[in-house]
């Protein structure tokens, strides 16, 4: 390994470092740095990423630790029994960033002692207060709470480490300990496969220059017929689906299916159905005449060679069950070397090209339209979703209402507001429940009732811009409290914006149209600082922790000295 690649990635990392303004020390923002590049094949957000750093104090050694499910991220208010039917494939993802130019054994010492006390099914997270701080204490118990919901359902449980340093070269005493600790936390969890992965400056600097193809190329079955502007229908051989779905090692390419409102529902009767048909090889019809197909999204579209479309920025926007059937179909098939008379028959692709996102929504919304879906899912189509978008892009802002779609375009994270981020903002600010908004991040948007109070077509537009901003200095003001641990900024970070918002507009019940009036310049530092002073004197009187955030008992006490505040 050229020593070279610890040159470029030091290099890297300072010019990251210096345009990502949430973190004033570079050893903080490797470890968000690092997580990132690991994690990069999940396609997280800026704000999810940020959620699995377990921060430098009483960490046990984990810089950052998150669960998966079905390579979903979960955060803990999901209803994960009803999501999850069968086989479901549980990953707890383990790292350790050192911002140092060498692998040390002492790291790998401390993941195993964290793992051995906090793998124990039956551990006692009182027990460990003091020892390790709030976050890595909340995450475990996730993990252990999702492990046990889903044990009847025959999760496949994998537990993966990774030690991400800027070192180029690997004692062979670092990695006996790795494998040492893979055999430990082997018997403590003896039904799962434990991986342990070392990330030099070299894997850096390729993961860091590996982009995501824009481009794609599908070979047709036959000629493709063509209406009116950029529209293509044809049928398209199985197997050369399979190949325009997988990278080049063979897995899913995850990034295309973004924009799918449904996700992979295991093993479902329609699936099934789908499974069943497909290993069916004696079957006289067509895979296609059983099937209704999938319809791609795409930002241009050709046909130069005839029996070929080649497709700019593909997004799968209907057919997902049916894409990963036929992966895990080929995928199984490839593995043990078979190859059935299923790879010469066909699927039936649409590629659509949209005038507009108007047009594009109403795509999404109509070829979903057959089976209930999450309401979540087509939350991001609806209008005011696209005026708050186009309102906040001439004010610096990002509105992502297709994940990662601005981080994929090279936007700053301090730039970019997500949808759960703006909902919890809203939810804190406007129905004065932070509380809520830090206790339900991932389900904010299922509930009826407030996301009719909150996303009202009569709201003022410039409301939501006013609450975000004060969402987004609350939190880069949050950030800059080097004394906090990781999990007190995140548990004060929503009351802030909802005490802020109290100062500014002088009400201690801010709304909508309160809002609707308020200019950037009134959200002076001077205020914010006021406000996290009241706030943080109340959080840590009631004895501060994730409980009291997520309870009602510190919202209570904030509304009951707001007049005093207002006075002052």
């Amino acid at each position: 390994m050229s020593k070279n690649d610890q040159v470029l990635v030091e290099q890297i990392i300072k010019q990251e470092h210096e345009s990502n303004l949430n973190y004033s020390r570079e050893d903080d923002f490797f470890e968000f740095f690092s997580a990132s590049q690991v994690l990069r094949e999940y396609e997280l957000s800026y704000d999810q990423i940020e959620d699995g750093l377990c921060g430098r104090t009483l960490d046990g050694g984990i810089d950052s630790l998150y669960v998966f499910v079905n390579g979903d991220l979960i955060f803990g208010d999901e209803n994960i029994v009803d999501k999850y039917k069968k086989n479901a494939d549980i990953e707890l993802v383990i790292i350790q960033s050192k911002n140092e130019r060498s692998f040390g054994e002492d790291p790998i010492t401390k993941l195993l002692k964290v793992s051995s006390n906090l793998l124990d099914l039956e551990f006692d997270s009182a027990s460990y207060i003091g020892r390790y701080n709030s976050k890595v204490l909340e995450k475990f118990e996730l993990f252990r709470s999702i492990y046990l919901s889903l044990i009847t359902k025959k999760p496949n449980l994998k537990i993966k480490y990774f030690y991400v340093s800027k070192g180029v070269d690997i004692h062979k005493n670092v990695i006996q300990q790795s494998n040492e600790l893979k055999s430990s936390i082997s018997t403590i969890l003896t039904d799962s496969t434990v991986e342990f992965t070392f990330i030099t400056a070299t894997n850096l600097v390729e993961i860091y220059r590996k982009r995501d193809s824009t481009v794609f190329n599908l070979k047709l079955q036959e000629n493709p017929l063509s209406s009116q502007g950029k529209v293509f229908i044809s049928l398209v051989k199985l197997s050369d689906y399979f190949d325009f779905i997988t990278d080049s090692s063979g897995q899913i390419i995850k990034y295309i299916f973004e924009s799918n409102v449904r996700d992979y529902q295991g093993k479902t009767s329609v699936n099934q159905e789908i499974k069943m048909t497909l290993e069916d090889d004696t079957s006289k019809e067509d895979f296609w005449w059983l099937n209704n197909g999938v319809t791609i999204l795409a930002t241009d579209v050709s046909a130069p060679g005839g029996k070929e479309l080649v497709i700019h920025d593909p997004e799968i926007v209907n057919g997902l069950q049916t894409s990963n059937e036929i992966y895990l179909f080929f995928q199984n098939k490839r593995k043990s070397n078979q190859e059935l008379r299923v790879s010469n028959r066909s699927l039936l692709v649409r590629v659509i090209v949209p005038d507009n996102e108007v047009s594009r929504d109403k795509i999404i919304r109509a070829t979903n339209s057959q089976t209930p879906i999450p309401k979540t899912s087509l939350r991001a189509t609806d209008s005011i979703h696209r005026d708050i978008e186009d309102y906040f892009k001439p004010r610096g802002f990002y509105y992502d209402r297709r994940k990662n779609y601005y981080k994929n375009e090279g936007k700053k994270s301090t730039d970019i507001i997500g949808l759960p981020f703006l909902a919890q903002c809203l939810m804190a600010i406007t129905m004065h429940k932070p509380d809520t908004a830090r206790a339900r991040p991932s389900t904010l948007l299922e509930d009826d009732f407030s996301y009719e109070k909150l996303y009202n077509t009569n709201n003022h537009i410039n409301a939501y811009y006013i609450a975000a901003l004060i969402g987004k200095k609350s939190e880069l003001y949050i950030k800059t409290k080097t004394d906090l641990s990781v999990s007190d900024k995140n548990n004060l970070r929503f009351y802030l914006a909802f005490v802020v918002a109290v100062i500014i507009t002088k009400n201690k019940f801010p709304g909508f149209r309160f809002l609707e009036n308020i200019t950037p310049q009134q959200i002076t530092d001077d205020k914010i600082e006021a406000a996290f002073n009241f706030t943080s004197e109340r959080y840590f009187s009631l004895g501060g922790g994730d409980k009291l955030a997520k309870g009602n008992s510190l919202i209570k006490d904030i509304k009951l000295k707001l007049d005093e505040l207002l006075s002052s």
